[in-house]
């Protein structure tokens, strides 16, 4: 007989965030640039791409970040990354020989607010010497709304913003003290409030449970607030606490952090008070209005999940520039090397940035489009499965077939159309893709947990 678990048992569980599959942590190391070469290079003529560019600068470092950033005080460093960045972007436009739209961009980090008019305006000039850009392209712009200055919105103007993604986190002084990330809701409001005044008609706010001194109360209140400045879409992410990998996060005192339990009871009442609020839950940690693309997509099980968690992009390559970058082609996935020295010195050198990698095989694939689909659907079509693979899908059919009846019972149930989750928990679906996982080895110390 199976062993059966009860929900309480899955909860400490350390799992990927399957942000892609497979996940980061299994690119191997020793990857040829010149693999990256051929994969640029064999990209169709008159596909459409997806852009990510990383700006790896923050001018303060919040303590809860997990991101790949440093610290500057001095602009100097950030001219002189943007300098490599547009050798690397020719560099990656001559590899890909021909002219591409671009579908989507976004910029990520690090802060890239803390860019300068004048350089948004010219990062705008030198995207458009490689790539189509037209009115129909989606640009993504991640805010610190304390870098924010009168000239911010012009620089982000000319870059072509469509969509602002501002991170709050939590208003409670208490818990941004601890964190090391003062920001009043007042200068949050009034940063929405002129990206709006400017036609900004898209705006996300990112914020985190399971934050240091994060009570029910405090919590509570801090989503009243982000709920009445009516964002477009919300994400609310599970803090990850991995000190033995992000070196700082010791600075948080780790008795002031709550319970597993305590998380998953934040996560549940986030999650009923949006959606008593109007918005849509998407996947394990995204909200939306009924009527943003994301929720519209949603219902129309078009929704994909990438390196920044879920968007409507269905573009089958997204090419990474700057450093721990990663780029998705339809052959594997290729990541520039994290280090912002190291990368300049290959860009300097007419290299390519990329250090690790992995090339996809068509297991690989069968178990990341259930899996993708699982994170984005809360639940998985056995007949959707076997209209994309086929015979191929029997095995993996039968082995969630088995999971549903056994191990993960109290997780997700079956139905007539394949499998549901029992409650809609971005835990559940975290710990029962891992169980679809051909790589997972349940190593402490190197996922953060499940809640």
């Amino acid at each position: 007989m199976p062993q059966l678990r009860s929900e309480a048992d899955f909860i400490h569980e350390a799992v990927p965030r399957y942000t892609s599959y497979p996940p980061a942590t299994e690119f191997e190391a020793a990857f040829d640039p010149q693999t990256h070469a051929a994969w640029l290079a064999a990209v169709p003529k008159g596909q459409a791409l997806s852009l990510y560019i990383h700006v790896p600068y923050c001018d303060r470092l919040c303590w809860f970040c997990g991101c790949s950033t440093k610290q500057t005080k001095r602009y100097e460093p950030v001219s002189a990354y943007l300098e490599v960045l547009y050798k690397e972007m020719t560099l990656v436009a001559g590899r890909l020989g021909h002219r591409h739209h671009l579908a989507r961009l976004h910029l990520g980090g690090g802060s890239p607010s803390l860019l300068k008019a004048e350089d948004m305006a010219r990062l705008r000039r030198e995207l458009d010497k490689h790539f189509d850009i037209d009115d129909r392209c989606e640009v993504s712009v991640e805010l610190d709304p304390v870098d924010m200055t009168p000239q911010s919105y012009d620089g982000l103007a000319a870059l072509g913003l469509t969509r602002a993604s501002l991170g709050v986190q939590d208003f409670d002084p208490l818990v941004q003290t601890t964190i090391n990330r003062p920001q009043s809701f007042e200068e949050t409001k009034a940063v929405i409030d002129t990206l709006r005044a400017r036609g900004i008609g898209s705006i996300n706010i990112d914020a985190l449970y399971g934050l240091p001194h994060q009570t029910p109360e405090r919590f509570a209140a801090t989503l009243e607030k982000i709920i009445s400045l009516r964002p477009n879409r919300i994400a609310l992410f599970g803090y990850a606490h991995v000190p033995w990998v992000k070196k700082h996060q010791r600075l948080i005192p780790e008795e002031t952090l709550p319970s597993p339990e305590q998380r998953l009871e934040e996560a549940r009442f986030a999650r009923q008070r949006l959606e008593e609020a109007g918005y849509q839950a998407i996947g394990i940690d995204h909200f939306a209005l009924p009527d943003d693309s994301l929720a519209v997509a949603a219902r129309a099980g078009q929704v994909y999940r990438n390196f920044q968690g879920y968007t409507t992009d269905p573009c089958p390559t997204l090419v990474g520039l700057g450093p721990s970058s990663i780029s998705r082609f339809a052959q594997g996935y290729v990541q520039n090397n994290p280090a912002t020295d190291a990368y300049s010195r290959a860009i300097e050198a007419n290299a390519l940035a990329s250090s690790r990698g992995l090339a996809l095989s068509e297991d690989d694939r069968l178990h990341g489009w259930a899996i993708e689909r699982l994170m984005c659907d809360m639940g998985l079509s056995f007949a959707r499965l076997d209209e994309a693979y086929g015979k191929a899908a029997d095995p993996l059919i039968a082995r969630i077939q088995d999971l549903a009846r056994g191990e993960l019972s109290s997780l997700c149930r079956l139905n007539e159309q394949g499998i549901v989750l029992n409650h809609q928990d971005g835990f559940a679906a975290r710990v029962i893709a891992s169980r679809l996982d051909r790589y997972y080895k349940p190593v402490t110390k190197r996922f953060s947990n499940a809640v």
